[in-house]
């Protein structure tokens, strides 16, 4: 009997190591920091707000007569205006402030305030001024977010694509870690993604005493114990797949279009034209060779049905 029972209790636990292993890949595929099929947590949690925000231009619109004056630039006979912003090249404001509108939409649709005492701003101040009262209460404002974001990316030279990165370590870090950017924790959370972020993405190193000489009255111990914890939390996964770059990528110019962020436009002087003119000869150049292998593949595939026809046989 004893040894019975030692079998089924084998059994029952292996099913169960089974089904947690089940359960864990699913949750892991689910996550749009790991899977480009995964929708990014930022763009759902501002759909709410769009959705609002729609209906009431839609309200103004319908009680206003004449149209407000027209904000974008649009190409004329004289002028034509480019967005020379790419995912391997965005532009480093536009991007920074579509990032921190996504870092916004966490905070502000939060599903709860669940956070980690090393996140804290109260427990581990990154000043010496005392900390509001209402430190874990007020929502930060977006303008509030950008600037903090803003200075650290100028002061460090970080690129556009280490603020796209930042937000995919900060989105896995909600994801595995299970928990949620909030008033209290916002700045250092953000601030340890930036971090990773710029000594995994960008060639010139960053060292966190560097970031000691930007915000003042932060320790170095401090900063290394927070890296830490950040990568333990995300149980060291630091890569980033091109796919899941570029989604997000996409997914933040959607963010911006729903908020009236609009990339810059630029206008075409000689020198972008005479580039553009010499990509599309060349992608030209390419299509036609391209067509020209898909015709002779073709035309022998053709020639070899010629010699070999036979009549089809029904069962």
């Amino acid at each position: 009997m004893h040894n019975v029972h030692s079998i089924h209790f084998g059994e029952t636990s292996c099913w169960q190591g089974e089904g947690q292993n089940l359960s864990s890949k699913l949750a892991l595929e689910s996550n749009p920091s790991d899977h480009a099929r995964a929708s990014t947590i930022f763009l759902s949690k501002s759909q709410t707000d769009v959705r609002d925000k729609r209906k009431s231009n839609h309200i103004n619109h319908i009680s206003h007569v004449s149209p407000g004056p027209l904000s974008k630039k649009y190409s004329s006979c004289s002028t034509i205006f480019i967005d020379d912003n790419t995912v391997s090249q965005p532009n480093l404001k536009s991007t920074i402030k579509c990032v921190t509108l996504a870092i916004y939409y966490h905070i502000k649709n939060r599903d709860s305030d669940k956070s980690l005492d090393i996140f804290d701003e109260k427990l581990h101040p990154l000043s010496r001024e005392p900390v509001p009262d209402d430190y874990n209460r007020v929502d930060p404002e977006h303008k509030l977010i950008y600037r903090f974001v803003r200075t650290l990316f100028s002061a460090a030279q970080l690129t556009a694509e280490c603020a796209i990165v930042t937000l995919v370590y900060l989105e896995r870090l909600l994801t595995y870690a299970e928990l949620d950017i909030c008033p209290a924790n916002w700045k250092r959370i953000v601030l340890g993604a930036i971090l990773l972020a710029s000594k995994v993405w960008d060639d010139q190193a960053v060292w966190n005493v560097d970031y000691c000489q930007i915000l003042k009255d932060i320790t170095v111990e401090d900063m290394n114990e927070m890296e830490r914890h950040f990568l333990e939390l995300l149980q060291f996964n630091i890569n980033v797949p091109a796919s899941v770059y570029a989604k997000y990528y996409f997914d933040l110019r959607q963010l911006a279009d729903d908020n009236n962020l609009n990339f810059p436009l630029e206008p075409l002087n000689n020198q972008r034209a005479q580039k553009l003119e010499a990509i599309s000869r060349l992608c030209e150049d390419k299509y036609k060779d391209l067509n020209r292998a898909a015709m002779r593949r073709s035309f022998s595939a053709d020639n070899l049905i010629g010699i070999r026809h036979t009549n089809a046989v029904l069962s």
